[in-house]
C-alpha cells in the first residue's frame, strides 16, 4: 500500500512539474510582444474550431439554398454566399478552421514525436542504427514530395487522416537530422556520463536525460511545422487532392476558382479563405519564432552581443569612417609617388 502511494505521489509530482513548466513557458511567450500576438491568434482559432457549431449561423454542408446563390456580404450572410450552390461562406470559413487546425497541429505533433525518437536513437546509439537512419533520411530528402503525395493520395485515399499520415511519413526527416546533431553534443554531457556509470539502461538515458534536453527544439519545430502543413494542406485541397467530404480553406479556394468567382466579381469568396490561411500561418509562425528565441539565448535582443552593438554611438562610427579616409589618403599618396607610374606604364604597354 505504501508503494502504491509512493507511485501515485511520483505520478502527481511529475504532472505538477510538467504543468508548472508549461505555465512558465506560456508566461515567457506572453511577455514577448510577438509571442502575445501569436498566442492570441492561435487561441482565437482554437476557440473558433471548438465552438464552430455555435458560431456558424448556417449549415455549411447545406447545398439546397438555391435562392441565395451569389449574394454579396450582408447582415444575413456576413461573407456572402457561393455562386453555384448558395452556401454561406462565413459558415464554411468557420468549419474550415477545424480541418486546418486538425491537420496542421496533429501532423506537427506527430512529426515532432517521430523525428525526436529516431533522431535520439541515431545520435545516441550510433553505429549501424545511425548509418541506417541517416541513409534513410538522405533518400527521403531527395524524393520529389509533390508527385509522391499525388500518387499516395490516389492509392491510399483522400481522407484527411490519410493526408496527416502522408505528411508525417514525409516530414520527419529534417527534424530527425537536427535532433541527431543536438544529441551528439548532449551524449557527452557530465550528467549522461554519470547515468552511464551508474548502470542506467540506454532506454532510460535516452528518455529521461537526453530527450528532455531537446524539448525546446521540439516545441519550436511543432509550431513551425504546423504552419507549413496548413499551407501544404490548403495547396493539396486547391489541387483537388484533399478530403472531398470535409470543408477546408483550400477546398474553398478551389471551388471559388471553378465556380467563376473572379469572372463574376465575387471577391468575398476568395478573400475569406485566403484571410483564414494567412491568420493561421501567421499566428503559428509568430509562436514558433518566439519559442526559438526563448530557447536560443543568442537570438534575444537583450543578449550581450546586441547590447554591445547598441552601445556603439555615432562617435564610434565617425571614427571608423575617419580611419577609412586615412587609409584612402595613404593609398592615394603611394600611387602618386611611384605606384601610379608603374601601373600607368603597364597599361600603356
Amino acid at each position: 500500500m505504501k508503494a502504491k502511494r509512493t507511485l501515485g505521489q511520483r505520478f502527481w509530482q511529475g504532472i505538477t512539474k510538467r504543468v508548472s513548466g508549461a505555465g512558465a513557458l506560456l508566461a515567457k511567450v506572453w511577455a514577448h510582444k510577438q509571442g502575445k500576438v501569436g498566442l492570441i491568434m492561435v487561441s482565437f482559432l482554437v476557440l473558433v474550431a471548438i465552438f464552430a457549431p455555435s458560431i456558424a449561423p448556417y449549415d455549411p454542408y447545406d447545398v439546397s439554398q438555391r435562392a441565395a446563390k451569389g449574394l454579396p456580404p450582408s447582415r444575413e450572410h456576413l461573407l456572402g454566399t457561393t455562386i453555384n450552390t448558395g452556401q454561406d461562406i462565413f459558415s464554411m470559413l468557420i468549419y474550415g478552421t477545424r480541418v486546418s487546425l486538425i491537420v496542421g497541429v496533429t501532423s506537427g505533433v506527430c512529426i515532432a514525436f517521430v523525428g525526436s525518437i529516431l533522431g535520439v536513437a541515431a545520435g545516441y546509439l550510433g553505429g549501424a542504427v545511425d548509418t541506417l537512419l541517416m541513409r534513410l533520411v538522405d533518400i527521403m530528402l531527395v524524393i520529389p514530395t509533390l508527385p509522391l503525395v499525388i500518387v499516395l493520395t490516389n492509392v491510399l485515399g483522400r481522407d484527411f487522416w490519410i493526408i496527416i499520415l502522408i505528411f508525417v511519413a514525409l516530414g520527419w526527416t529534417g527534424l530527425a537530422r537536427t535532433i541527431r546533431s543536438l544529441v551528439l553534443v548532449l551524449k557527452n554531457s557530465n550528467y549522461v556520463k554519470a547515468a552511464e556509470l551508474a548502470g542506467a539502461s540506454r532506454w532510460h538515458i535516452m528518455t529521461r536525460h537526453i530527450l528532455p534536453g531537446t524539448s525546446h527544439l521540439l516545441i519550436m519545430s511543432t509550431a513551425l511545422s504546423s504552419a507549413g502543413i496548413m499551407v501544404a494542406e490548403a495547396g493539396l485541397s486547391f489541387l483537388g487532392l484533399g478530403d472531398p467530404t470535409a470543408i477546408s480553406w483550400g477546398k474553398m479556394l478551389a471551388e471559388a476558382q471553378s465556380g467563376g468567382a473572379l469572372l463574376f466579381g465575387a471577391w468575398w469568396w476568395i478573400l475569406a479563405p485566403g484571410l483564414g490561411i494567412f491568420l493561421a500561418v501567421f499566428g503559428f509562425m509568430r509562436l514558433g519564432l518566439v519559442l526559438e528565441e526563448i530557447a536560443n539565448p543568442r537570438m534575444k535582443r537583450t543578449s550581450s552581443v546586441y547590447k554591445l552593438f547598441k552601445s556603439l554611438d555615432s562617435s564610434y562610427v565617425e571614427e571608423v569612417f575617419r580611419s577609412m579616409d586615412d587609409y584612402q589618403k595613404i593609398g592615394a599618396a603611394e600611387v602618386a609617388s611611384g605606384g601610379g607610374q608603374h601601373y600607368g606604364t603597364g597599361l600603356e604597354a
